[in-house]
Parts: structure tokens; C-alpha cells; sequence
């Protein structure tokens, strides 16, 4: 998982938000990057209580980054900021999230993407980095519905998202990989050419 440090170098902070459906998983994923630790040896993969979740009224959530030689400061929100709602921020880039068990989350990332285009985007041919994260990794069973990588791979070409990456928040699976993107997206925001892939491309992890 990229490491936090206390000593940023003063520039200014990149600004996440993530979007998803209610109940997709994203308040769990947010609280175990913030402990940075993976479910203990026999306990279920079920059993978020296990989480101490964060408080909505603390967003935005921060973390000190230090990746690639170069650090920043992280500023994450989500949609259920009390302070602020989400259409009055101005993010540097954005994750789309769904849960890996409910299609019906999937189908809703296309709506989560044209607010991106109504609310963020302000100029011809502008357009923010967008990440789509899988959630709930552990969750993924066998039989109909089921979504395979292959296929939100497929979906977030078609929604020009410039990274696909999936996790579970709960048992600690493919998270340090997913964080380490993220960090990764971010720190290329701070740079003059910016995070976002050229053409529809989209990068798979």
C-alpha cells in the first residue's frame, strides 16, 4: 500500500471524490485504507463489523502520500459528505464504485457517469481522470448474474475510464494493489500532463 508521510511538500492537495450507489461498499473501503489492515487469520470474510467505519462529518478524509519520490496530501470524499454535497466540488479525479454481487450497481455507474460529464466537466474536450472500482471482491459466486472482470473491464472502456481496478475491503484482497493505483492516478495529476489516458483507452489491474 503506498506509505503515508507525515512531511508533504506543501503543494496543493488532489482533491478524490468516489460515487457509487448507496450501500456498494464504499464506506467500508474508505475505512480500511484508513487502518491499513487486512481481516485477522479465520475470521469471516462476511464479517465487516470487524471495520470501524469513519464518520461522514470528518470528510473530507486525508492521506498523506508518498509515491513515486513525490508526495502529497489526499483529500477523499464521498457521497455522503453532511458538510458538502457532492455537486459543489471541484475533485481532481473521480472512482466510480460498484458491488461486484449487485448488477444492479454496474447498471448504475452509466447515471454516476454522466453526472461526472454535467457536473465536472466545463469545456470542450475536458475531461476529469476517472477510475471504476469493483467492490466486495469476496462476494464474486458462481451463477447467473455473476460479473466477471471481463465484462466491467468491457464497461469501463465504454464509460472512458481511465483505470478499472477491483478489491475487497473486508478480507484485505487486491486493496495495497488498489490503493497503490490510486495513489499512482493521483500523483499524475499533479503533473503537467495530468492523469488522463489518451483516447478511450482504458488500463486494467
Amino acid at each position: 500500500m503506498a506509505e503515508a508521510d507525515p512531511h508533504t511538500d506543501g503543494n496543493k492537495p488532489v482533491s478524490l471524490l468516489l460515487l457509487g450507489d448507496e450501500g456498494c461498499g464504499k464506506s467500508t473501503f474508505l475505512a480500511r485504507l484508513k487502518s491499513g489492515r487486512s481481516s485477522p487469520s479465520g475470521t469471516s470474510n462476511n464479517d465487516s463489523n470487524t471495520i470501524e467505519l469513519l464518520r461522514d462529518s470528518d470528510q473530507p478524509f486525508i492521506y498523506d502520500i508518498r509515491f513515486a519520490k513525490k508526495t502529497f496530501t489526499l483529500e477523499l470524499n464521498d457521497t455522503s459528505n453532511p458538510n458538502q454535497h457532492w455537486t459543489s466540488l471541484r475533485p481532481d479525479l473521480v472512482v466510480l464504485a460498484y458491488d461486484i454481487s449487485n448488477r444492479d450497481t454496474l447498471t448504475g455507474l452509466k447515471e454516476w457517469r454522466n453526472d461526472i460529464t454535467r457536473y465536472f466537466q466545463y469545456g470542450h474536450g475536458e475531461r476529469l481522470p476517472v477510475m471504476m472500482l469493483g467492490l466486495k471482491r469476496d462476494l464474486r459466486r458462481e451463477g447467473e448474474g455473476i460479473i466477471y472482470p471481463q465484462e466491467a473491464y468491457r464497461i469501463a472502456q465504454e464509460l472512458v475510464c481511465d483505470r478499472y481496478a477491483e478489491c475487497s475491503a473486508v478480507t484485505g484482497e487486491l486493496l495495497a494493489e488498489t490503493f497503490e493505483d490510486l495513489a499512482r492516478l493521483a500523483a499524475m495529476t499533479t503533473t503537467a500532463k495530468g492523469g488522463q489516458t489518451e483516447g478511450t483507452s482504458c488500463v486494467i489491474l
